[in-house]
């Protein structure tokens, strides 16, 4: 498993957290916000593989791109970037020595709380 940092996702947070769409929740929050596998699959459904991507800063490039094993980290529920998913993120990505996923994700975190 080669996860990589998903450079389209990452501006796609970019993009959201510049136009105010994020919501600041707290750490532990993340549980409660992430979405569901239901909600995945309506989200697929309605818009496809690609979009779906962009919503998880981890691409596993050896998976299919039409699985949900392909991609990891995710940062927010399909409408708004999440403060405790870029939290949750970081913290996974730390671990399992996704450096370059795990730094992104603190820049973002950085913006977020500049705010």
């Amino acid at each position: 498993m080669a996860i990589e940092l998903n450079r389209p996702a990452l501006q796609n947070a970019r993009t959201l957290i510049r136009a105010g769409k994020v919501v600041r929740d707290e750490r532990d929050a993340w549980s409660e916000a992430a979405p569901t596998a239901d909600e995945e699959n309506s989200f697929i459904e309605e818009h496809g593989w690609t979009e779906f991507s962009h919503w998880h800063l981890g691409i596993d490039k050896a998976e299919n791109a039409e699985t949900k094993q392909a991609y990891s980290f995710p940062f927010g529920d399909f409408r708004k970037v999440h403060r405790s998913g870029v939290i949750s993120g970081e913290s996974r990505a730390g671990q399992h020595d996704h450096d370059e996923i795990r730094d992104e994700l603190r820049r973002l975190l950085e913006v977020i709380d500049a705010d």
